[in-house]
């Protein structure tokens, strides 16, 4: 289906719209101009592949226009490369959201109204200055994608096992120690992004997500890879570049779906090479990936 064409919200336009007046009131006169202000944004919406989509991302806000909130029809908002430093409860109220863009803002928490977005498939608040994530998240278990990267988040919530349906996790660039425990219920996730981050082991449930093509945990600091791990036959990229291995799980060559040694970050295959690996492993890798499943592969 084709867009609507139309033009972005100017700082302008923004700016006319928070001076209408915010106090509580019964009288139908600020009523009346609530809605007209928040028509005013209302037009600047366009129709994207069928979905009802809003803008304000790069505007400078400090703040949300309290209006925005009146747009219950909203489907797809965009408030990415501005100064936020907090969301009102009041976002709970577009509870037709599908997609919700926060990236690169400040802000410090999610509001918990954000679990009555039943309908989000899509949350990308990454580059932020996120500590914990909120329980009430977890309500969200149509989310198909969520990515919390950049921020400075240790661990997720128990009630976040719910996602069945999330397919892409990033959680890279965060200060997370052990991989949290609910990731390992996320059984449909095909991506997991965890690099850069104070790993030192990956547990064994590891195995439980089924699913997984691609695992990225360069730049952590693990030391040994589970023998479950080689058990994931879908995985197509494993990258545990930059890290203290040393050896690998002699089951390794039960991953047949890395198919090559790769050294390019966005190549399919194994990314191992950048780590402290000891003789014999690192001069049978000089010959390539297969040389190492023939080195590993029982007699």
């Amino acid at each position: 289906m084709g867009g609507k064409q139309s033009c972005s919200p100017s700082n302008k336009d923004l700016n006319e719209v928070r001076v209408v007046p915010r106090r509580k009131s019964t009288f139908r006169g600020d009523q009346l101009g609530l809605s007209s202000a928040a028509e005013r944004i209302r037009k600047y919406t366009t129709v994207h592949f069928g979905y009802s989509t809003l803008s304000l991302a790069m505007r400078g806000l400090d703040e949300t226009p309290a209006e925005l909130w009146e747009l219950r029809e909203l489907q797809k908002l965009n408030l990415s490369m501005n100064g936020l430093c907090s969301l009102p409860p009041t976002l709970g109220a577009l509870d037709n959201l599908v997609v919700l863009n926060l990236w690169g803002n400040n802000l410090s928490c999610l509001p918990p109204e954000i679990g009555l977005l039943k309908k989000l498939r899509v949350l990308f608040a990454c580059c932020n200055c996120l500590s914990k994530v909120p329980e009430e998240l977890g309500s969200c278990t149509r989310l198909e994608v969520l990515s919390l990267a950049n921020n400075q988040i240790s661990g997720l919530p128990s009630s976040l096992a719910s996602m069945r349906n999330l397919t892409k996790l990033n959680l890279s660039h965060n200060r997370i120690v052990h991989i949290p425990t609910c990731v390992y219920s996320m059984k449909g996730l095909v991506f997991l992004h965890l690099a850069c981050n104070r790993l030192e082991t990956i547990a064994d449930q590891i195995q439980d997500l089924v699913n997984l093509k691609i695992l990225i945990v360069e730049g952590n600091s693990i030391h040994t890879l589970p023998k479950t791990l080689c058990f994931l036959e879908s995985l197509e990229l494993l990258n545990v570049d930059f890290n203290e291995l040393q050896s690998v799980p002699v089951e390794l060559y039960l991953l047949s779906g890395l198919r090559r040694l790769a050294c390019h970050p966005l190549d399919k295959g194994l990314h191992i090479i950048h780590n402290p690996l000891l003789k014999p492993i690192q001069e049978v890798l000089q010959g390539g990936l297969s040389a190492l499943y023939n080195y590993l592969k029982p007699t």
